[in-house]
């Protein structure tokens, strides 16, 4: 959000006001040439950041806090921050809360994200507060004045070629200690590797190598935080997860995934070993099909290494399919991922090896057990998994295809392939049959759906209560 042009005012009435980190570096990627690496201006002041923070200079933190509260919400976040919460108040218009900053030192005490000490100071210049960012396309600040000025050059502070390090692609690191200082910033130099095609400049790549071992001191929630950024904001996530793999991160965020490392696949259909396998199978996975099947992705091959064996001369990979399922749910509980992404990626894993049924009401059994949409999502990383292959031709997805016509096909049918399906529910049955809630309940209609699975054109009601009543005197 782009603060209006009276509250800028307001603020450089006494101060400086700034705009500062990634909002800067995305607007410079939106408006600079691929071919001569200029800034447009009119493309840079036309670009809309999602997130954007601001850096105040010149104005002690009580007269800021008083001037923005003349303009909406404010809310201190810790005085020994230097950081307020504004939320400006804008009539009939959703309002958004952003980051308005006094410059600030940091020093490291430890490797969490919260052991540093902080000093700010409104006297502060820019570039120290700069200095204390991860990477130089992210220590880049941009002088905010009137309106009018935004069709002019925009006027950058850039202390440390980060204006250049965006033109050359490069992610570069401020300070040698950066990674020392806070660990994750070698997962974030992977994940801003991957989302925007930049290579890590090779002092900064030696760093993390060097500091590798200490992302295991990085709670897990952080971590997952880059990892989803990774998954599902870079077309190609393989080129972070490479350059974990390369630096020596991998082994320790996702050892799981590094066994399959030279873990070969001989066979007709495998040109790849099975960590290159995964990684191809991820980029196959097209960014707006979701986190969830990304990870899926990621993860379905997991527990081969550990099911490997050789029989009859031919290698094999018997069980890992179920294997997977286990594993990755223990990666996922690892690294704090909801229960909901937790069930989804894990029964995705589980079923990747489903096998095309051979009749109609195979296919609805199937539909039945994944649902409507989870049966998609199973044929999207099927598809994945066979593009990664590599060793089939252009047509290695034409049965795949049939088989989601046919599916298509009978959904659009309306069948019944869930108990919400049914023509009588458990309150139907209660009353009918005398039941109360409970096991024998769920039996019942477990059996009713099966029925109607078989027998699609019986689901109403009278059929279903007198298979009911047949189904009760059979127990």
């Amino acid at each position: 959000m782009m603060l209006p042009a009276d509250v800028i005012r307001a603020i450089n009435v006494r101060g400086r006001l700034y705009e500062v980190g990634g909002a800067v570096r995305d607007r410079l990627r939106y408006a600079m040439s691929l071919d001569t690496g200029a800034v447009d201006p009119a493309r840079f002041w036309r670009y809309r950041p999602e997130e954007t923070d601001y850096l105040v200079t010149g104005t002690p933190m009580d007269e800021l806090t008083g001037t923005l509260r003349g303009f909406g919400h404010v809310e201190l976040v810790g005085k020994a921050f230097g950081v307020l919460k504004f939320k400006l108040q804008i009539e009939d218009r959703q309002s958004k809360t952003v980051d308005v900053a006094l410059p600030r030192r940091e020093k490291s005490t430890g490797h969490g994200h919260r052991d540093f000490e902080i000093e700010y100071d409104p006297d502060l210049p820019v570039a120290e507060d700069l200095r204390r960012r991860d990477f130089t396309i992210n220590a880049i600040a941009l002088r905010l004045a009137n309106d009018k000025l935004r069709i002019t050059e925009p006027e950058l502070v850039d202390p440390f070629g980060g204006v250049r390090d965006i033109r050359d692609n490069l992610i570069r690191m401020v300070d040698p200690g950066a990674f020392a200082q806070d660990p994750l910033r070698m997962l974030r130099a992977c994940q801003f590797a991957a989302r925007f095609e930049y290579a890590v400049e090779r002092d900064t790549f030696r760093a993390i190598k060097k500091n590798a071992a200490l992302i295991a001191t990085i709670a897990p929630e952080r971590v997952q935080q880059e990892l989803n950024k990774l998954l599902a904001k870079a077309e190609r996530p393989s080129i972070g997860l490479w350059l974990m793999q390369r630096a020596g991160l991998l082994q320790h965020v996702l050892p799981e995934l590094e066994s399959g490392v030279g873990v070969t696949q001989p066979g007709e259909f495998h040109r790849h070993d099975v960590f290159q396998h995964s990684m191809k199978a991820v980029d196959h996975v097209p960014r707006d099909k979701g986190l969830e099947l990304r990870l899926a992705a990621l993860l379905h091959d997991i527990a081969k290494p550990r099911c490997r064996e050789l029989s009859g001369g031919r290698v094999h990979f018997y069980g890992h399919d179920k294997e997977g399922e286990l594993l990755a749910t223990e990666v996922l509980e690892r690294l704090r991922y909801s229960r909901d992404t937790i069930l989804a990626v894990s029964s995705l894993v589980r079923r990747h090896m489903f096998a095309y049924p051979e009749t109609e009401k195979g296919l609805r059994r199937l539909i039945a057990k994944t649902g409507r949409d989870g049966l998609y999502r199973l044929i999207d990383l099927r598809r994945a998994d066979i593009l990664a292959q590599g060793a089939a031709g252009d047509d290695a997805t034409e049965t795949l295809d049939r088989f989601r016509q046919l599916a298509t096909e009978e959904i659009r049918r309306d069948r019944p392939f869930a108990l919400a399906d049914l023509a009588v529910g458990g309150d139907d049955l209660m009353r009918e049959f005398g039941l109360r809630p409970g096991p024998a309940l769920g039996a019942l209609l477990g059996h009713l759906l099966d029925y109607v699975l078989e027998h699609p054109s019986r689901n109403a009601r009278g059929p279903l209560l007198d298979e009911a009543a047949q189904w009760l005197a059979r127990r």
